[in-house]
């Protein structure tokens, strides 16, 4: 397997096929073969040896010589045999969970948050930073604190089987500064500042890089309801909210890695502001905006997750937020079913799940008040990762850089 501390790369995810858990018995494909073995038990579970060949379409002697040199390599581990049914007892193989780790980054508009993955995507160990703003040398030193921590909690025996770092963060961060509290100086600093670049100089692992939206929506892709789903939009309803695209079962990044982008999405025609310029979405849908509202209603601001933003003094200001919110983003969603033809759409947020839910159901309500003649509703349903998605996201970039067959990440089983 490649080393720790492979060359660096951008993470693209628009060259990401979808997997295919099938090897080949050709000479000179023992990394590859590798892959798509772990790729088997990651996607199917623990497996018999003969059941990895049947999947992977591999010889039993190659995947028996490929689980044995997994084995030696501490990636996959043996079960207790399974007795009682016809023939010889077989002896599952799976995934080891100290295999290999991964570190995950996001930096964020009101925190810096760094999760530790194992190599079955549990998680082992979290911390979250906040700050009213980012700035540019307190958040990478607050990193730089993070990774020495991390480094003690695996201590000197599991720290070598770190794999990577994966880091997400808006690709513009200091661009909307107006909405924030992000000074004029410090939007400079961020733009000015190459993060990815930045944090390899820091570390001797691996750093891949995602824009933080298509991170959340790459954690939903491996371990949420985006499995099932072909072609989606995915929502992320955070500071300023944003999102993602699949398409084929794949993320869809675009040329310049706006695909999905959905907070910039016009809101009406041009003309409709003093400006003359169309207001965009995220002006409406965006949380910096539900906070705006509680502190000109008087309101003490509470944290997004709080549950007391939908009861006593918090929840008028809260519901109207709701209908403002879910009447933009289905406005966008409208827009995008039509051009691309949707399965659904999935939302998700850094808020509690009881405010998600009440969104949700607004935009359903929204749905109906909108012509679908000549097009098809799209589904919209809950994401499940929750307010940690980015980062998540983050930390699987590693997992999908060293362990997944080609470019693909662990996403669904073959093709059938």
């Amino acid at each position: 397997m490649p080393p720790y501390n492979a060359p660096p790369t951008a993470f693209d995810p628009a060259t990401m096929p979808l997997l295919r858990s099938v090897g080949s018995n050709q000479v000179g494909m023992r990394e590859y073969n590798e892959r798509v073995v772990l790729q088997a038990i990651r996607t199917h579970g623990s497996l018999p040896k003969a059941e990895v060949a049947r999947l992977t379409k591999l010889s039993t002697q190659t995947a028996s010589v490929i689980i044995n040199r997994l084995l030696d390599e501490q990636l996959v581990v043996k079960r207790d045999a399974v007795r009682g049914k016809v023939g010889q007892p077989s002896q599952p193989i799976a995934l080891n969970p100290e295999g290999a780790f991964s570190i995950g980054i996001q930096i964020g508009r009101r925190a810096l948050d760094v999760v530790l993955l194992d190599f079955t995507g549990a998680l082992r160990w979290q911390s979250s930073t906040p700050y009213a703003s980012p700035e540019v040398e307190q958040v990478f030193a607050a990193i730089d604190a993070r990774l020495r921590e991390v480094d003690d909690f695996l201590g000197p025996e599991l720290a070598p089987r770190l794999t990577g770092i994966g880091l997400a963060a808006p690709l513009t961060l200091g661009t909307w500064h107006g909405l924030e509290s992000l000074l004029p100086q410090e939007a400079e600093a961020w733009r000015r500042v190459d993060v990815r670049v930045r944090l390899q100089a820091m570390t001797p692992l691996r750093v891949d890089f995602a824009k933080d939206t298509i991170a959340a929506c790459v954690a939903e892709l491996v371990a949420g309801r985006g499995r099932k789903l072909k072609s989606y939009l995915y929502v992320f309803v955070d500071t300023l909210v944003g999102g993602g695209l699949v398409i084929d079962g794949e993320p869809h990044s675009g040329q310049f890695g706006n695909a999905g982008a959905i907070g910039s999405m016009p809101l009406g025609l041009a003309g409709t502001d003093e400006r003359g310029v169309a207001p965009q979405l995220l002006g409406a849908a965006s949380l910096v905006r539900l906070e705006e509202m509680h502190a000109q209603a008087g309101l003490e601001l509470l944290a997004f997750s709080d549950e007391r933003l939908l009861s006593g003094p918090w929840e008028a200001v809260t519901r109207q937020w709701i209908e403002e919110a879910a009447n933009a983003i289905t406005f966008g969603v409208t827009g995008a079913a039509c051009l691309l033809d949707l399965d659904g759409v999935i939302v998700d947020g850094a808020v509690s799940r009881a405010l998600l839910e009440r969104l949700i159901a607004a935009m359903q309500e929204q749905m109906t008040r909108y012509s679908w003649q000549g097009t098809e509703r799209p589904l919209v349903m809950a994401g499940t990762i929750g307010m940690t998605a980015k980062v998540i996201g983050a930390a699987y970039l590693p997992l999908h850089a060293n362990f997944a067959p080609a470019h693909g990440l662990f996403l669904k089983a073959t093709r059938r």
